[in-house]
């Protein structure tokens, strides 16, 4: 069965003159940008969960989408053949590589051997989809929130059985996605934390979640996965005070556990703003530290204080992602991960498509942008010379911890106090808003 019979055949890149909303503007997969192709520098991922299961339910009304995948009254039926929707849509959009939560690909059994029966059974359809379409599994992961069991979270739980259900259930998703090739397992925790501290000992549930990462380092190790282990922030929503809240927190969490080792970060942008903080500075925090592994792209609505999951459509935000993605030589095994879903009064299959190709279009067109602006040396060059005194003489000592604080009154006196000097902050904008253009 044919499910996007409106798309006849794989989007196509058009250029920026053509009005076909059914075509790609700037992203052509194949143009080189630097040493790699667009394809390469941005590896696009569909979500399968807002994607496919999505049912346009929000919390104030009931399903609005009635997706032609999801009629049959089997389970089993459905899952397959909400994936097979899937990988057409994925080989017509032109994308290489998904992403999933276990319980978007397989239903959930009347037992836990029931539901790991179903995981493999979806899994082994999964990999024979992916071998005759060379798509590819960026990352997979747990579902350990919609579950009534994980009411006060999964590896923070107060009690210990909800702990070992949890881990089980882990141990099986990243059974699966090593068995499917899967470049990331990702760990989002969407219920890790906690709504009061009148019966919350945050300490124990921070060893927890420690002791549950630890478990499923050591599991992968076992098993030979060879693929990256990811944190995914995020602060709130629907867990009040959440223990992976930002990059900063998480980065200084894995490193209090001695696990900064085996994990990095999925930033996701709607996360970002959720914690109060900018997209990009999420992603500079990751990098700075080495750990930006990989990115969900969507946005939120600032007028609106929830998870939107919008289509990123914002050049400049994108523009601002690819700079530092350029800058830390790109993402490695990650990629550009579409954890985005269409409005709810967005009904059609086809709709489908705008949304991703406004999305794949925006980060092309970011990347083009930040790869000109690195090549000219606009922000680099600034830069360099706004820090240049740490370079040589006084700072360079400094920074290599040969200046006391005594020696530094001493300088001071010397040499006198120093001159405020101009940060530039709007010649910079105003030289950004040019590349935009």
């Amino acid at each position: 069965m044919e499910y996007f019979s409106q798309v006849k055949k794989s989007i196509a890149f058009e250029g920026k003159e053509s009005k076909n909303p059914l075509a790609f503007k700037y992203y052509n997969p194949h143009q080189k940008v630097g040493d790699k192709t667009m394809a390469e520098h941005l590896r696009f991922s569909v979500a399968f969960w807002h994607t496919f299961t999505g049912n346009g339910q929000d919390m104030f009304g009931a399903p609005s989408f009635d997706r032609p995948w999801r009629r049959s009254a089997d389970p089993i039926d459905r899952a397959k053949q909400t994936m097979e929707a899937a990988f057409e849509f994925f080989r017509k959009l032109g994308v290489k590589y998904y992403c999933f939560h276990d319980r978007d690909i397989a239903p959930e059994g009347e037992s836990f051997a029931e539901t790991c029966k179903n995981l493999e059974t979806m899994a082994r359809f999964a990999k024979e989809l992916q071998e005759s379409t060379g798509i590819k599994l960026l990352w997979g992961t747990a579902n350990l929130f919609s579950n009534p069991v994980y009411a006060q979270g999964a590896a923070t739980n107060p009690d210990a059985h909800v702990f070992a259900y949890a881990a089980a259930q882990v141990k099986h998703a990243i059974e699966v996605t090593h068995e499917l090739g899967g470049e990331n397992y990702v760990f989002w925790g969407g219920r890790e934390g906690y709504e009061t501290l009148l019966n919350t000992n945050l300490k124990q549930e921070r060893e927890q979640l420690a002791r549950f990462l630890q478990m499923a380092v050591e599991f992968g190790k076992k098993i030979g996965f060879k693929g990256q282990f990811l944190i995914e922030p995020k602060p709130k929503e629907p867990t009040k005070h959440q223990y992976d809240t930002d990059a900063a927190t998480t980065l200084s969490f894995l490193r209090e556990y001695d696990l900064i080792d085996y994990f990095k970060l999925n930033i996701e942008a709607n996360h970002a703003t959720l914690a109060g903080h900018t997209f990009e500075h999420e992603l500079a925090v990751a990098s700075a530290a080495g750990k930006l592994g990989s990115i969900d792209a969507n946005r939120g609505d600032l007028l609106l204080g929830w998870d939107t999951d919008q289509f990123p459509l914002d050049i400049y935000g994108t523009t601002m992602a690819m700079l530092i993605i350029l800058r830390q030589n790109g993402l490695g095994r990650g990629g550009v991960n579409f954890d985005a879903k269409v409005r709810r009064s967005s009904i059609d299959p086809v709709d489908l498509f705008y949304g991703h190709i406004g999305g794949m279009d925006a980060f092309a067109r970011g990347l083009l942008i930040a790869h000109r602006l690195i090549e000219d040396g606009v922000f680099e060059n600034f830069i360099a010379e706004r820090y240049r005194s740490y370079q040589s003489g006084f700072g360079a000592r400094l920074m290599e911890g040969k200046v006391t604080l005594e020696e530094a009154e001493q300088w001071i006196i010397e040499n006198g106090a120093p001159k405020p000097k101009s940060g530039r902050q709007e010649m910079l904008e105003l030289i950004l808003n040019d590349y935009l253009r």
